[in-house]
């Protein structure tokens, strides 16, 4: 029963870190990129990464709640909520189907239109 237990944890936890979706080295530069997710792409973050970012936000939530009382008394109430409440939350719904960075997609601007 033990052994059972263990692998079903070692598959949930590898199944996790598989799923989070990777944030590429382009959202910390200045360039914008414009994604194009597959219709795999948009079902795996529809079936996998949004449920558990959004488990991820509410745990936050929760983390939040518990460490206020010490996070107003070190000052950084506002720091803690930007990165477990906040951050998870864009993360889940400030984001395309498929898309790894956070934010509204912006219009497709082509050559086309610019003459």
């Amino acid at each position: 029963m033990r052994r059972s237990a263990s692998r079903l944890f070692i598959a949930f936890m590898t199944a996790l870190c598989v799923s989070l979706p990777a944030t590429g080295y382009s959202a910390s530069s200045s360039v914008n990129v414009i994604e194009r997710p597959s219709f795999m792409a948009m079902t795996g973050d529809l079936i996998v990464a949004r449920p558990v970012l959004l488990a991820t936000t509410a745990i936050g939530t929760a983390v939040f709640v518990a460490s206020l009382p010490f996070s107003l008394l070190g000052g950084n109430a506002g720091e803690a909520a930007q990165e477990l409440v906040v951050g998870p939350a864009k993360a889940t719904f400030v984001r395309c189907l498929g898309c790894t960075n956070s934010g509204y997609k912006g219009d497709v601007v082509t050559s086309a239109d610019t003459n």
